[in-house]
């Protein structure tokens, strides 16, 4: 069906463009003062008994009722610009270059980030990655859905919970939304299941060469294949620190940790990189409150970047969760951008 609206407004999508990234705008029902439209993007990810449902790239579903479209249409996925020789652009879409980053699919970015944070025990179930580290980090202990399970939904669903019950987990699956190869669709089906998203966060990306000629005093900052009890004390993101912990902490193709050393018994700041091909990934990196605002955090930066650089790597990728305000006020300083954003969704009870 295609709904036409009046004047210059018209609706042009319908039920078979569920799956499809759509703009649309919708006639508001608020109060006193309440804007008369409202603009939603994101992938339409159903639309049955006259209800749509939008997921945003932030992972938010928004409900929108058929009767109160006023103008919709399908969007393509951005790309940066692209200008041929002797020719005009073929995509009016643009970042400063700055912004524009390494180009990568969102395939190869979740498999990247992946081997840079490896569980103790996985098993696959189709093109799904079961992931267990006895409850060490989400990331560790989530499903990774690259693709199709194999089976039908509702029995992979069951597998999944099976499988983490029978290791006293909760179950948890990690989605992405906001890029192209994005799992919204799956995001939807979740959450009609009463799969609760617990926590989002985004994927950066940048050039690594910015990184690493970052104005720091990368001299206090020291480099080591292997971290000690001092590192571990300023990571605290366990209880007790376990062989699981380690094993997932020292995981990654070419890992290297970063310390600068301070006067009581844990550091002033740390970090974690991951070498991996072209990429370098960043984790782990945090400050003592003590000693912020000066400069250890883009210090660390700088010198895992340069040993990453040594290593061959050109781009760089790193994890943070969307209320940080302040990392994401750093990393933007340093040229990284949203690739795109990531969620667990954890079993009903």
């Amino acid at each position: 069906m295609e709904i036409i609206g009046g004047a210059r407004l018209e609706v042009h999508i319908k039920p078979t463009d569920v799956g499809k990234r759509v703009s649309v705008r919708c006639l508001n029902d608020g109060g006193i003062g309440a804007e008369k439209f409202t603009d939603t993007v994101g992938v339409l990810t159903s639309w049955n008994d006259g209800v749509l449902l939008i997921t945003r790239r932030t992972g938010e579903s928004v409900r929108i009722v058929e009767s109160s479209l006023v103008a919709g249409k399908v969007v393509p996925t951005r790309h940066p610009t692209t200008t041929p020789q002797g020719g005009a652009s073929r995509h009016v879409t643009m970042a400063p270059a700055r912004r524009r980053g390494p180009a990568t699919s969102f395939d190869e970015l979740a498999r990247v980030t992946a081997r840079g944070w490896q569980p103790v025990e996985s098993e696959t179930l189709g093109e799904w990655r079961l992931r267990a580290s006895s409850g060490f980090t989400r990331r560790a202990n989530s499903v990774l859905p690259l693709g199709d399970p194999g089976r039908p939904l509702d029995e992979a669903l069951s597998y999944v919970r099976d499988w983490y019950a029978a290791r006293e987990l909760p179950a948890y699956i990690q989605t992405a939304t906001g890029a192209e190869g994005g799992q919204e669709l799956l995001c939807a089906d979740l959450e009609r299941r009463g799969w609760v998203r617990e926590v989002s966060a985004q994927v950066w990306v940048g050039g690594l060469a910015p990184v690493g000629d970052l104005d720091a005093d990368v001299d206090q900052v020291r480099l080591s294949r292997s971290y000690d009890d001092a590192w571990l004390r300023r990571y605290q993101r366990f209880g007790t620190p376990g062989p699981h912990v380690t094993a997932v902490l020292g995981s990654g193709p070419s890992v290297w940790f970063a310390s600068v050393p301070a006067a009581g018994e844990a550091p002033a700041a740390i970090g974690r990189c991951v070498v991996d091909g072209r990429w370098a990934g960043f984790l782990a990196v945090e400050v003592d409150p003590a000693h912020r605002r000066r400069g250890l955090a883009t210090a660390v930066m700088a010198a895992l970047g340069r040993r990453a650089l040594d290593e061959g790597a050109s781009a760089a990728w790193l994890q943070v969760e969307d209320d940080n305000t302040s990392a994401r006020a750093l990393y933007d300083g340093m040229g990284f951008a949203a690739h795109h954003s990531y969620h667990h969704y954890r079993a009903p009870e």
